[in-house]
């Protein structure tokens, strides 16, 4: 198959990328806010995906990396004020008042659907200064930046476009004429 050469080449960058940011950490340098949320996501990493955002995206990185931490899943939905996407179970969201991702755990480096949650969730991180109409209006081009990362590995993303066309109108829904 054609794809695992790229595939093989990918996973080798990716190590590298997780390698350099390890620390040994003890017992008492734990948060304890660190037992449902953690930066584990290390700047190579974020890196390497900001570097194809850059020829792969219209929006310019950003001046400042966003933070990334990993969330239980019962957190995905106390996080208030951020959009849920109704397209199957939330695998991240992006707070653009702080700057901060979160991936839902499960989450691994070492997945490529997993990196391309990121990747996804880098764009909106690229998009928000831009003010857009309404926080569907962005995934649209988020959406596309995952499906074409994932298609440079020879994988395919599973997106609902007809959803995710009609949330990106940002129309009222249910209207009915007078």
């Amino acid at each position: 198959m054609s794809y695992l050469p790229r595939v093989g080449r990918w996973l080798a960058t990716l190590s590298l990328c997780l390698i350099a940011p390890l620390t040994p950490v003890s017992a008492e340098d734990v948060h304890p806010a660190a037992l449902t949320r953690s930066d584990v996501v290390g700047a190579p990493l974020v890196g390497m995906l900001e570097d194809w955002l850059d020829t792969h995206v219209p929006w310019p990185r950003r001046g400042s990396a966003p933070r990334v931490e990993l969330i239980m899943p019962r957190d995905a939905n106390l996080i208030g004020g951020l959009p849920g996407r109704g397209h199957g179970d939330t695998r991240g969201l992006y707070d653009g008042e702080t700057g901060t991702i979160y991936l839902v755990q499960p989450w691994s480096a070492e997945d490529p659907q997993d990196m391309a949650v990121l990747l996804h969730e880098l764009v909106h991180h690229r998009q928000a200064p831009h003010h857009f109409y309404c926080p569907a209006a962005q995934e649209e081009g988020a959406y596309r930046a995952q499906e074409a990362w994932l298609a440079n590995l020879g994988l395919t993303a599973d997106i609902n476009w007809t959803a995710v066309i009609l949330e990106a109108g940002c129309t009222p829904r249910d209207i009915h004429p007078d």
